[in-house]
């Protein structure tokens, strides 16, 4: 088969198609014939040396892919119902950059009704990670008094923001989002979040204009660093930060006697390493709870690119340029 390897750290450039032989599924697990396959910053530090695969998983980039089932273990839990034959999406820990990738069933998810195979290739990095740290991890749901709380989105325009923006939205929660730029404000605003523009607006001060200086809920934060103290001044009280990334740095200073005081909770957490017990109980509530509002068209995919396989380099140069609203694909 082929695929897109990283032979050694460095730029877009790196990334060389080559031969590769076709991976066997082992107990528990699948080979699917990729057709397309999602792009994410993971792989973008995976490229540089900054975030190696968890240990056992290939050593080729990529974590979702979508296209069909060709054969594997199904002889444990299935509780899809999936397969050989069957279109699918799938969360991976790694290899999803190739021809053909093995993943464990429990992680593979029937393509949504309505979508195409290329447009699911976009869903499972995101609404996994969305739907453990936002409502597991972030517990977003009610109010004492029976309404919606509320989530901030930092970096509302990418492929997790977008996300999480339409599956708040969807549930009925008041959302709030940063972007960088007008349009992105407009693109966030479009899928039912009020926008921030972050580089000219204070998002502490737009935050508690808009909640009548109570605060936020809930805030998914990519960012890190130097956000982490005016986040906790952006919440309500008994309010929940959710760490995903560090893309503005790994240290903060925080006033803790404001954390005891109002009753916050600072947590985050990675996905790729989880076990596929975690992972799986994750598919399973996605696809009672989410795969339905695909279906009804409470959600749509929101794809920014879909570059042919062999120009992984320019996908990954888009990904790094930070100027795309959504996501982005590889196709095979």
């Amino acid at each position: 088969m082929q695929a897109i390897e990283i032979p050694h750290f460095g730029g877009p450039e790196v990334l060389r198609l080559v031969e590769r032989p076709l991976p066997q599924p082992g107990t528990g697990e699948v080979l699917i014939k990729v057709a397309a396959a999602g792009v994410n910053r993971p792989d973008v530090f995976q490229r540089q040396g900054h975030y190696p695969p968890p240990r056992g998983a290939p050593d080729l980039p990529g974590m979702e892919v979508a296209g069909e089932l060709v054969n594997g273990d199904f002889s444990g839990s299935n509780p899809f119902g999936l397969k050989p034959g069957d279109a699918v999406c799938a969360l991976l820990a790694g290899g999803g950059y190739a021809q053909y990738a093995v993943a464990p069933l429990g992680q593979c998810l029937p393509v949504p009704q309505g979508l195409s195979v290329a447009e699911a290739a976009s869903l499972p990095e995101n609404y996994f990670t969305v739907w453990s740290n936002v409502f597991e991890r972030g517990r977003l749901g009610l109010r004492e008094d029976g309404s919606k709380e509320s989530l901030l989105v930092q970096g509302g325009s990418s492929g997790i923001g977008v996300t999480a923006i339409q599956l708040a939205h969807a549930l009925g929660h008041p959302v709030f989002a940063t972007a960088g730029n007008d349009e992105k404000c407009r693109a966030c605003e479009a899928l039912g979040a009020r926008a921030i523009h972050y580089r000219n607006e204070d998002f502490v001060e737009r935050v508690h204009a808009w909640t009548d200086g109570r605060g936020v809920d809930v805030i998914l934060d990519m960012v890190a660093g130097d956000y982490l103290p005016r986040e906790l001044n952006a919440l309500a009280d008994d309010g929940r930060l959710v760490v995903i990334a560090t893309l503005g740095g790994m240290q903060a200073t925080l006033d803790t006697g404001m954390l005891m005081r109002r009753r916050l909770t600072l947590t985050g957490s990675t996905l790729r390493a989880r076990s596929v017990a975690f992972k799986a109980a994750i598919a399973k509530k996605l696809h009672q709870h989410v795969w339905p509002l695909f279906a009804n068209r409470q959600l749509r995919p929101v794809i920014h690119a879909i570059f042919p396989a062999h120009e992984a380099a320019h996908a990954h140069a888009l990904m790094e340029s930070s100027t795309h609203i959504g996501k982005i694909l590889l196709r095979w």
